[in-house]
């Protein structure tokens, strides 16, 4: 008797899990909706935080663009350590930096092949320096990702504008994607032709901005050599200028964009650059960029305007904390350091972030769902609790409105809220509100509309017993990755 029991227990056991499993593949994953980022794209994203780092001959003429007539001799930092930039932005969170290796002026800050006007012709140590490879070398020393900014544009060269002038330009993009390990970004602007020294022709120039360069063939070529690089400019093709250079990412930002009618410095496409498309044919995500003082050289004049830890938070609410990377120039000194201001207010931005960011409410909450894709634990409403940016909260396809209600063990003050979309299938909300359980009444706290790799809202303070996520539209089923509450 206790055999056939024990059998029938067996059995209806195994069924048991057999149903389970079965119950658990007839949910089907959410297919991916319109255009989705590249492996590259999404390890950019989570960045967050780079350095952009101007320094050239325009540091020591008191200069924002050189002319291209300045002789390399001014180039003499007296104490120059890239080691202090690299642990500064260490400190301060900075995840990669970007270095001009050449502005407008054309000076090289490495010793170029192809032309006199470079760091080998300059009193920087008895003309044996590379400051393209310490810059390079240090990063990775303190774990920041290296990339190059080389102008297209080049004041001091005779033929610029000609076709042999793009052959420079390829050359020497052939030098700095091949001597110094691996880039992660290649950045190149709108900035091109107007008055130039052009080798002592001292005249106006205007290229087809559109096609003289022919991008096509010049980003293929630097791909070959270095397939994972990202290309910024105004159209991408892999990272989209935000459209201006105050720091300030829009609040309705789509990482998709139709390209096509886009290139480098065309005028007039601010708006678009700073929203995206909502139905954009490719996925372009928008890079920020600001500096850290009025200039994007260093000026004397400018060291009592650096921005203070407090702008510094704005400026990474309204950029990181809207969906986009924040590029942050910091400008080495005459010294070749970075000026005490600006480390001190650096520092000062990372403990703000460290301070706000110290205690998420949400870590040891209870979290439910209104629906959630099958009744599968592979999208519980848990998920967006589990600090696995691979596991998610997602409704049924039918589904395109529908909330989260997070509840605490006790009140809290809260007036933070962090939203992540899993944009590996793209980009889905159009539009939510948050609202906060207070004294057994829900009150809505704030709203937004894209939400994408990360939006952090801020709001005025509230004692909350819950905070309820609503996704009131969306594209397709709603994927939420990760919610915070501080």
């Amino acid at each position: 008797m206790k055999r056939i029991i024990k059998n029938i227990s067996t059995v209806s056991l195994a069924s048991l899990l057999l149903f389970s499993c079965a119950e658990e593949k007839e949910v089907k994953a959410p297919e991916a909706v319109g255009p989705t980022p590249t492996k590259e794209q999404l390890a950019w994203q989570h960045m967050e935080l780079n350095a952009f780092i101007h320094f050239t001959i325009n540091t020591f003429t008191d200069k924002e663009w050189g002319f291209g007539d300045e002789s390399p001799a001014l180039f003499n930092p007296t104490d120059l350590d890239v080691d202090q930039w690299m642990e500064t932005l260490q400190k301060a969170g900075f995840k990669g930096v970007i270095l001009t290796a050449k502005h407008h002026d054309g000076f090289a800050l490495y010793p170029s092949d192809y032309t006199e006007h470079d760091i080998a012709n300059s009193p920087y140590k008895e003309g044996k320096g590379d400051l393209v490879k310490e810059v390079a070398q240090s990063a990775r020393k303190y774990g920041l990702k290296f990339g190059i900014y080389l102008s297209p544009w080049d004041r001091n060269r005779s033929d610029y504008g000609e076709a042999s002038y793009v052959e420079y330009y390829r050359n020497q993009l052939k030098e700095v994607f091949t001597n110094y390990g691996d880039v992660f970004e290649m950045w190149f602007d709108g900035a091109n032709g107007g008055d130039g020294y052009y080798g002592g022709a001292n005249e106006e120039r205007r290229i087809d901005k559109q096609n003289y360069y022919d991008w096509p063939t010049t980003l293929e070529m630097v791909s070959k050599m270095q397939p994972a690089v990202l290309f910024f400019s105004d159209a991408g093709p892999d990272l989209r200028w935000v459209g201006n250079e105050r720091g300030e990412g829009a609040e309705t930002n789509w990482n998709t964009i139709t390209p096509d009618t886009l290139y480098a410095g065309k005028a007039g496409i601010e708006d678009l650059l700073q929203h995206g498309s909502e139905d954009g044919t490719d996925w372009i995500p928008a890079e920020v960029n600001t500096s850290i003082r009025p200039g994007w050289f260093y000026h004397k004049k400018e060291d009592s305007l650096v921005k203070s830890p407090q702008k510094l938070f704005k400026t990474y609410m309204e950029s990181v904390g809207r969906g986009s990377n924040l590029l942050l120039n910091i400008p080495p000194d005459q010294r070749g350091l970075f000026h005490e201001n600006d480390v001190e207010s650096l520092l000062g931005f990372r403990k703000i972030l460290d301070s706000v960011f110290a205690e998420n409410l949400a870590e040891n909450a209870k979290v439910k769902a209104a629906n959630y894709r099958g009744e599968s634990k592979t999208y519980a409403p848990e998920n967006v609790l589990d600090s696995d940016e691979e596991t998610y909260w997602a409704t049924d396809d039918n589904v395109m409105a529908s909330s989260l209600e997070i509840e605490f063990s006790a009140p809290k003050e809260v007036n933070f809220i962090l939203l992540q979309e899993y944009i590996a299938l793209g980009q889905r909300v159009e539009k939510f509100k948050i609202e906060a359980l207070v004294d057994g009444t829900w009150k809505k706290v704030t709203e937004g509309t894209t939400i994408g790799y990360k939006r952090i809202l801020q709001f005025p303070e509230v004692n909350a017993s819950a905070i309820k996520v609503t996704i009131e539209s969306a594209k397709a089923s709603p994927l939420i990755s990760n919610i915070e509450v501080y």
